[in-house]
């Protein structure tokens, strides 16, 4: 296994989708960068995203697809390398892609594609990668500005220490909690970090009913917390999934209710007392199967409506259907955690960051950047867009 250079400008934690950029940004300005990750390869999230194609940006990305405790934290990075940056350079080498939907950029062939972009431009600015490292030990340098770091390839000096350590996601890929520990052994605050764009879990009471309906879909509109996302709903062995599940995974708090619109393009009273006119003697549930499925339908008739012939209901009985339709309420027991989920929420408090260099106020020449920062994006290549950013912006600087 080879040795690590004993010195460095620029030291990099963490290959992913940040750290690479940053050593791309800082190797383009002469800097000798060093990238270290204790997993076996680099890019392990981007390899995994999208399905296997890497859903790398999204069209329409801007500061308020992202959350943090401070909304206008994320704008500078995001101002100074946009998403058609990025585009750019996946153009320049030559990389297929296609928008799948809602300004939603995935690969025409695979992940890979933009690991090997990535890794060509990090040659190019002779940045040295080293996979299969621990880092053992992190300290200021005594005898002068930088950081000394103990790994278990050797020892390095460095001018600036860049944290691209991800979050707590998905740790069967690698993710520890090391850029929390580092961020507070040098006097940073953490927010609290939870599970977001995570699919929900039901208790087995509340599962009973949607047996049928597993692996399933459904077009909705769901709400929590003044926020609302028409997306897709996947019925699962554990509870809810698909996009708009995920989307509003990162505005719920536990124990709060999900509000679920199941018929976001019509109006439903208006809807079903045609319906009444049209087909007197069809009961609801074979009305409703129009929506969705027969399956849906009945179980929605079987639990929560009264499943009668269509000329029995008055207006009262069709308004109430509609209104418990539109807005059908459910408390989710939990969600399936950092298990599943594609980011953390939470993270370094970006009040100790610099929204211009992400570097710490009160420590000079240590960078915080990507998702171990309190910036979490939607669904749909956001996440990606502030890795590419952010790392771009420390490594102007770093």
């Amino acid at each position: 296994m080879s040795q690590i250079p004993e010195s460095a400008d620029v030291c990099i934690i963490g290959a992913g989708a940040a750290g690479l950029m940053c050593a791309i940004s800082a190797g383009q300005r002469g800097r000798r960068v060093l990238v270290l990750d204790h997993a076996n390869k680099v890019g392990k999230k981007i390899l995994m995203s999208g399905g296997g194609r890497c859903n790398f940006t999204n069209m329409y990305a801007e500061a308020e697809n992202f959350l943090s405790a401070n909304s206008h934290f994320c704008k500078s990075a995001l101002a100074r390398y946009t998403q058609w940056d990025f585009i750019e350079l996946v153009c320049k080498h030559g990389v297929p892609y296609h928008e799948k939907k809602l300004g939603q950029l995935f690969c025409d062939n695979k992940s890979s594609d933009i690991v090997d972009v990535l890794l060509s431009e990090c040659e190019e600015v002779n940045a040295e990668i080293f996979t299969h490292c621990n880092i053992e030990l992190v300290e200021a340098n005594e005898s002068g500005p930088g950081y000394q770091l103990q790994t278990s390839l050797g020892d390095v000096v460095c001018e600036s220490l860049v944290v691209a350590t991800g979050g707590l996601s998905i740790p069967t890929m690698g993710a520890t909690g090391l850029g929390y520990e580092l961020a507070e052994q040098f006097g940073l605050r953490l927010l609290p970090r939870s599970a977001a764009l995570v699919p929900f879990t039901f208790s087995k009471e509340q599962l009973m009913p949607f047996e049928t309906l597993v692996g399933s879909s459904a077009d909705v509109r769901i709400s929590c917390n003044d926020q609302s996302f028409r997306e897709n709903l996947l019925f699962t062995h554990r509870g809810l999934s698909g996009p708009a599940v995920l989307q509003i995974s990162s505005y719920w708090q536990p124990g709060q209710a999900i509000e679920i619109d199941w018929a976001p393009d019509q109006e439903l009273f208006e809807w079903l007392a045609a319906a009444r006119e049209q087909r007197p003697k069809a009961e609801l549930k074979t009305v409703l199967s129009s929506l969705h499925t027969k399956s849906w339908a009945a179980v929605i008739c079987e639990h929560w409506l009264s499943n009668m012939a269509m000329n029995r209901y008055s207006d009262k009985q069709l308004q109430d259907v509609a209104d418990a339709l539109h807005r059908w309420s459910i408390v989710p027991a939990g969600t399936e955690g950092y298990r599943t989920a594609e980011v953390t929420l939470g993270g370094v408090n970006t009040d100790d960051l610099s929204s211009k260099t992400m570097e710490a106020k009160q420590q000079p020449g240590l960078y915080f950047i990507g998702e171990v920062v309190d910036v979490t994006g939607w669904l749909g290549g956001f996440n990606f867009q502030w890795a590419w950013a952010s790392g771009f912006a420390a490594g102007q600087y770093a």
